[in-house]
């Protein structure tokens, strides 16, 4: 279901979108798209900082453990 809502955009915004919509679609089309790729990628990026912060948390464990792996290799 759609819900009409209204917004208000800079001139030079409202020029880009009209550049997006070049292929058919309406600027609420290319909006909602918009947002959605937004959305996404918002969730990308915190679950991202999340796993960082685990990263960050157990760097110096991990780094223990590649060394002792690191130990293993032969010289060619």
């Amino acid at each position: 279901m759609k819900v009409k809502t209204s917004i208000s955009l800079s001139e030079d915004i409202a020029a880009r979108l009209d550049q997006l919509t070049s292929n058919g679609q309406s600027r609420s089309e290319v909006i909602e798209r918009l947002l959605r790729e937004s959305f996404i990628d918002m969730e990308r990026r915190a679950r991202d900082a999340k796993d960082l912060e685990v990263i960050n948390r157990n760097a110096d464990e991990l780094n223990k453990e590649a060394d002792d792996v690191l130990g293993f290799q032969v010289d060619l």
